[in-house]
């Protein structure tokens, strides 16, 4: 048997405003807010929570530590911890809350995974995302690599990459641009990889107003490390227009899950091309049809679609064999998705609809399928994973004492750089590993 866990990012005690991400729509429009870490960590834990008492495995991820002190060593800022922070302080506001971003939460950009069903030797292969398009993310893949080797420890059922050459021609934003199909999770699948440009050869159409973050080349150095079977994978243009819309991940416009796809029309270039090519590869992986369901702009537009991240919604399998989706609150308070919404569910292979409230999240540009990572385990890979990070009662009630101890409920921008303020951050990281049984993963630990 095999299950999908689901791991979540906590989000780290460093979660600000600082609209960085150029081409997301609500982190621009939300920059220079006042955050509120507590109350994103405990919204966080909510949603795990609500999937656990799903009976879907649940899993955690921690935050990378903000500030990189190595960084800043090597950007010629020295090697003294104050006076770092002291030299950082007189740097402009876009530096220092690049250095402090608490963005590594979006672990669906953490990696892409194909399970040991579909690889060459049968084991579980983890790229870690280089995240090259944005220096705020590009900070965290070092970091994050270490954090998978620390849970995905067993090398004869893990493989856990180094993060692909970095450059832009291998941009590489992770699972939120990747989707796999299949009839059961134990099955072999589909692995649809869908992509924002070629950084070699020509493009046939690009994004005008926001610049594509994922290659088509990242994407195949991925699929060729993880030994992936050329029959089961399919390549696919996202829509520019999408892009431009402010879709800066596939994942805004589109979700899978089992022989599911759920989408806006205006999810991918040539679309009808690409159902086409899915529907012939999946009926050759699955020997059955994929089900879609396809959302017409005139029913939800696209501009609000990305507004309410219908689409970065999750849809869960139960124990039952229904579907539900974890939509976001904002999906309820949107006419046109609450209307859509009404008209699919229990009439087609979406069953229920279950909200949940993310706003610290949403208002810097991230849904509930941004928070998650999925990974395909069968039950021998689960009990050699380090279980420290597997949700219970209990370690759900720890995290929540931990985050209502260790965060504050109110941060600005000029409280990144107070030493005080970064001793509480490696304070909280500490309490966590020891929480989760990680050991030392973090560069102050060492």
């Amino acid at each position: 048997m095999a299950d999908e866990v689901n791991f979540d990012g906590l989000i780290g005690p460093t979660h600000h405003f600082a609209g960085l991400a150029f081409g997301n729509i609500a982190s621009m429009t939300n920059k220079g807010r006042i955050s509120n870490p507590k109350a994103a960590a405990l919204q966080g834990l909510h949603k795990m929570q609500v999937v656990h008492a799903l009976s879907i495995k649940q899993g955690i991820l921690p935050p990378v530590c903000r500030p990189d002190f190595a960084v800043l060593s090597n950007l010629g800022f020295g090697d003294n911890r104050n006076a770092i922070l002291n030299k950082l302080a007189s740097q402009s506001t876009d530096f220092i809350a690049a250095f402090f971003s608490a963005s590594s939460v979006w672990t669906a950009n953490s990696a892409t995974v194909s399970p040991s069903t579909d690889t060459f030797d049968r084991r579980v292969h983890i790229t870690p995302a280089n995240l090259t398009a944005k220096f705020h993310r590009a900070l965290e893949a070092t970091q994050t690599t270490a954090i998978f080797r620390a849970i995905f420890r067993d090398e004869q059922h893990f493989v856990v990459h180094d993060p692909l050459f970095a450059n832009t021609a291998f941009g590489d934003e992770g699972a939120a641009n990747h989707t796999r199909f299949c009839t059961s999770y134990e099955q072999p699948g589909l692995e649809f990889f869908v992509y924002g440009r070629q950084a070699f050869g020509k493009n046939t159409i690009t994004s005008v107003r926001f610049p594509a973050r994922q290659t088509l080349e990242a994407s195949q150095a991925i699929a060729r490390r993880h030994g992936l079977n050329a029959d089961n994978i399919v390549y696919w243009q996202q829509n520019p227009h999408a892009i431009d819309a402010g879709a800066f991940h596939n994942d805004v416009v589109a979700v899978g899950n089992k022989d599911l796809l759920f989408c806006h029309a205006d999810a991918f270039l040539h679309q009808q091309d690409a159902i086409v090519e899915l529907q012939k590869r999946f009926l050759l992986t699955a020997k059955k049809p994929l089900s879609l369901l396809v959302v017409d702009g005139r029913e939800v537009p696209l501009a609000e679609a990305v507004k309410s991240y219908l689409f970065n919604s999750q849809i869960l399998s139960l124990p039952s064999g229904e579907n539900l989706l974890l939509a976001p609150v904002e999906c309820e308070e949107s006419d046109s998705v609450q209307a859509y919404l009404k008209s699919v569910i229990g009439q087609t292979s979406l069953h229920v609809v279950q909200y949940v409230d993310l706003r610290e999240s949403m208002l810097n540009g991230g849904g509930p399928a941004c928070l998650r990572l999925r990974v395909v385990l069968n039950d021998e890979e689960l009990r050699t994973i380090n279980q420290g990070v597997l949700l219970s009662d209990a370690l759900l009630e720890d995290l929540v004492r931990w985050a209502n101890k260790h965060y504050r409920d109110q941060l600005r921008s000029e409280d990144l750089c107070d030493p005080q303020f970064v001793t509480e951050v490696e304070t909280a990281l500490d309490a966590l590993t020891q929480i989760l049984q990680l050991g030392a993963i973090y560069p102050f630990q060492i």
